[in-house]
C-alpha cells in the first residue's frame, strides 16, 4: 500500500515536471507571436479554427489557465508604445490613438524603433519590461480599452 502511494506520488511529480518542461519562454513566446496574457481556452478556439496542430501546440506551452481572477487582474505601472517611424502610414488606427488619445494615458510613452512592427512593452513597478504584445491590427478603440483595462487605475487618467 505505502509503495502504491509512493509510486503514485512519483508519476505525479514526474508528470508536473515534463509538464514544466514543456513550456516555452517568455521570449520563446513572444518569437513565435504569442503573449503569458493568451487564455489556454484560446487555444482551444484557435485549434478550431486553425487545423495546424504545431501552432497550437505552441499556443498551449505559452498560455495561462484560465480562471476568474487570473489575467483579468494583471495590471501594469506604464508602457511603451513601439513602432517604427517608417512604417507609420500603414497602420493608421496607431497613428490615430498616438495623435488624439496617447495624452489620456500618463505613463505610456511612444518609442521609435526602426523596423519594429507596431507593440506595447508593458512596464512593472519599477520600469522593467514584463510584457510584449504585438497590436499591428489592432483598432484605436481596442488600444484604449486595452489601456484602460491593464494599466493601474492611478496609472491611466480617463
Amino acid at each position: 500500500m505505502v509503495r502504491a502511494v509512493a509510486l503514485r506520488s512519483l508519476i505525479l511529480l514526474c508528470g508536473l515536471a515534463l509538464a514544466v518542461s514543456d513550456r516555452f519562454s517568455a521570449k520563446q513566446c513572444e518569437d513565435l507571436g504569442f503573449t503569458s496574457l493568451a487564455l489556454c481556452s484560446d487555444c482551444n478556439t484557435l485549434a478550431e479554427y486553425v487545423k495546424d496542430e504545431e501552432l497550437v501546440s505552441d499556443c498551449r506551452k505559452c498560455c495561462s489557465e484560465d480562471s476568474d481572477n487570473s489575467l483579468s487582474k494583471v495590471t501594469f505601472s506604464g508602457a511603451i508604445l513601439e513602432v517604427c517611424m517608417r512604417k507609420m502610414g500603414f497602420y493608421p488606427e496607431i497613428v490615430a490613438f498616438i495623435e488624439e488619445d496617447k495624452d489620456e494615458f500618463a505613463h505610456v510613452r511612444v518609442q521609435y524603433a526602426y523596423a519594429s512592427p507596431p507593440k506595447l512593452i508593458m512596464l512593472d513597478s519599477d520600469g522593467h519590461h514584463k510584457e510584449t504584445i504585438r497590436i499591428d491590427n489592432w483598432k484605436r478603440d481596442h488600444i484604449r480599452q486595452f489601456l484602460r483595462e491593464k494599466l493601474k487605475p492611478n496609472v491611466a487618467s480617463s
